[in-house]
């Protein structure tokens, strides 16, 4: 059977290793399905004899790296063979932190480590609870043609170890426009949430506007606006006024 074209993005789940034969590598990427009709992770293995590819993979990725691969699927000639990935080209598309030499629970403290874990397990439930929401959004009907853009969420620091809390779900330009829409929303409602900073103004200040405002007469500023606003706009514009000033002239009470 002939190879089939295929492109994947997936994480590296380890380190790569040389193949049987010279010159090739060997990996797995764990690939979202993107669907509800498809097991959420898959494992993929791959393999490689491009040079580049070969010595990137060997002396530069790590586990956790993100990663676009293109080639040729090859189908086992027997039941019992493994499916292969045979890649022709990798982009890079997200790069693991390096895990911090210090860092790997050394408890020479003595310390509690299930306490220590808590926090990652907030975390894990959070980016649960975002996939889960960002996914039903992806998979609603409706809106646009298919999907095309991917949003990649994950855990930081190196995800060697915690592929299953890495997510990827496509939207459409449409629910991306309204999810954009909805953050800023919120980014607003928090805005206004935050305590007061304290600030007062001084005296003079507050004088100086109470001044203003004292100054302002609104029967002449509704007669001023509505004598300059043209007769069939004169309801709405009254109206208007109404809303922001309570009770304002009618037209037939001004000037013309």
């Amino acid at each position: 059977m002939d190879a089939i074209p295929l492109a994947l993005d997936g994480y590296l789940t380890a380190d790569p290793v040389p193949g049987d034969r010279d010159g090739t590598v060997c990996w797995r990427l764990s690939c979202s399905s993107g669907t509800d009709h498809m097991v959420e992770e898959a494992v993929m293995p791959c393999t490689t004899m491009e040079p580049e590819i070969v010595h990137a993979l060997l002396t530069e990725r790590q586990p956790g790296d993100l990663l676009r691969v293109t080639g040729h699927l090859a189908l086992p000639a027997t039941a019992g063979g493994v499916v292969r990935l045979h890649v022709e080209s990798l982009e890079v598309l997200w790069e693991a932190p390096l895990l911090d030499a210090e860092e790997g629970g050394n408890d020479e403290d003595g310390g509690d480590t299930a306490t220590a874990a808590d926090p990652d397990a907030d975390r894990n439930r959070a980016i649960a609870a975002l996939a889960e929401a960002l996914t039903g959004l992806g998979h609603q009907a409706g809106e646009g043609p298919g999907q095309s853009i991917r949003l990649h969420i994950s855990p930081t620091g190196a995800l060697g170890t915690g592929l299953e809390h890495c997510h990827s779900i496509d939207l459409t330009p449409a629910r991306a426009h309204r999810l954009a829409d909805a953050i800023d929303t919120l980014n607003c409602q928090l805005d206004d949430d935050r305590p007061d900073s304290g600030a007062v103004l001084d005296s003079q200040t507050i004088a100086d506007l109470t001044e203003l405002f004292d100054g302002i007469d609104l029967l002449d500023l509704t007669n001023a606006v509505l004598n300059a606003t043209r007769p069939e706009n004169r309801a709405a514009v009254t109206q208007a006024m109404d809303d922001m000033f309570g009770d304002a002239p009618a037209p037939d009470d001004t000037d013309r």
